[in-house]
């Protein structure tokens, strides 16, 4: 049976709005171990090097957001077989160009440093050795990057003080955030913050602490976690990569990089906190109906749908600039069902392509126009990208790599196409 462009989305996004990845190792749970969905909540979460995260309780930890609970020192072995801890206060990774990838975990005034699931030497320490002015017998931990904080940080929870750590200085401020709950654990997840307590969480600013994006506290089995009679997604499963079709495709100039399919997203970029999907109109909310063509220029990203154009501004958190949408002619002088579009790094020129043509225009030009057209040796094309590899054009489960835009529109003959993969789009070989 074949399925819808939208429904491929959905299985390959791993969640719709607002649900968490789903883990791909399905197991049975062992009605001895502890079970997450009990409402009790957590000690710790923290990602590790590769964006797996790992939800901690008691001497056990869940791998990924679902499947069974596990001993801790089943994923870190000196955790419990050396030091007997029994428990996590607070976790978090560090990734930064001093300290990459490293894992931090707080037990009582230890911390304990691991890099590849191993222990680094010399550890556990002090906290105040390797975090001056942090308190011993934290409830939470969560690192916070430059852009997002002032400058790159961590916060480290105790009761209702915020105790805020910066990387470079080793300097802490303490903030009183007492409108929020007493978090016992937090979460950093697509730029968004959380503040977990029991079985709930209520998501948070940063800097200011104020309570952002919704009515909160909201219910975590309902969006971290898979559980019996909770969510908002329903049965989810893993796409085969020979079953993907896309829309379209773009990188933005912060190099957010976005897929599209039916009705619904994706950020390919976000990798190492998972592949989440989510409906176009989320950030996008005039466009309810998909795409046929995106493309990213001058911190601007442009959406084509039928013959109408919206531009937003992403430094406005995709805002739709006043006037749009416009017609392509009015925008950009063609007409005719657009298949694809992109803009390589640091040029003017779109290229879009139509049926079985490529037409450049000059975005810098007013007006817009084609200055000039080729036949590709291919036609009925799903989407396009170029970044500083090169281009790649997609075609169902397949696409075909060109080294440059000349290389693309002088070819008369197709390159070997290649198949999209798990590294690519996130999907089951």
């Amino acid at each position: 049976m074949a399925l819808s462009t939208t429904t491929l989305f959905l299985c390959l996004a791993l969640a719709l709005t607002n649900a968490a990845p789903v883990n791909h190792d399905a197991a049975v749970d062992d009605a001895s171990l502890p079970d997450r969905c009990d409402g009790i909540g957590f000690d710790a979460i923290t990602p590790d090097e590769n964006g797996t995260y790992f939800f901690f309780r008691g001497s056990h930890l869940w791998k990924g957001f679902r499947g069974p609970a596990q001993l801790s020192n089943e994923s870190f072995q000196q955790l419990d077989d050396i030091h007997n801890i029994g428990h996590v206060d607070a976790a978090f990774r560090m990734h930064n160009l001093t300290h990459n990838d490293y894992m931090y975990f707080f037990v009582d005034d230890k911390v304990f440093s691991y890099y590849g699931h191993a222990l680094e030497k010399g550890y556990p320490k002090d906290i105040q050795q390797d975090f001056p002015g942090v308190p011993s017998h934290l409830d939470a931990a969560v690192e916070c990057p430059k852009g997002e904080c002032m400058a790159d940080s961590v916060l480290f929870f105790k009761g209702h003080d915020v105790h805020v750590y910066d990387i470079a200085t080793m300097t802490v401020k303490t903030k009183t955030w007492s409108h929020l709950p007493v978090c016992t654990s937090a979460l950093r997840w697509l730029e968004h913050y959380y503040c977990f307590h029991g079985n709930n969480f209520t998501r948070f600013h940063p800097v200011l602490g104020q309570v952002s994006g919704g009515v909160y506290p909201k219910d975590a089995r309902d969006y971290f976690m898979k559980c019996p009679n909770h969510g908002h997604g329903g049965h989810h499963t893993f796409l085969n990569c020979s079953d993907i079709k896309i829309d379209a495709i773009t990188t933005d100039d912060a190099g957010k990089s976005y897929v599209f399919a039916g009705t619904n997203y994706m950020r390919l970029d976000t990798r190492r906190e998972g592949l989440h999907g989510f409906p176009i109109a989320r950030s996008w909310k005039e466009v309810t109906n998909g795409v046929d063509a995106v493309f990213s220029y001058s911190d601007n990203m442009y959406l084509i749908k039928d013959d109408q154009v919206y531009i937003y501004n992403a430094a406005a958190q995709y805002t739709l600039i006043e006037g749009y949408p416009k017609t392509l002619k009015e925008e950009l002088g063609i007409e005719g069902h657009v298949d694809a579009a992109f803009v390589c790094p640091n040029d003017d020129t779109v290229y879009i392509i139509i049926g079985g043509t490529i037409r450049a225009i000059d975005l810098s030009a007013t007006p817009r126009v084609v200055t000039q057209e080729w036949t590709l040796p291919f036609s009925h094309i799903d989407a396009a990208e170029c970044n500083a590899e090169g281009i790649n054009v997609f075609k169902g489960a397949t696409y075909y790599h060109y080294e440059s835009p000349m290389t693309l529109v002088t070819s008369r003959i197709a390159p070997k196409p290649q198949h999209v993969d798990t590294a690519m789009m996130g999907c089951k070989k």
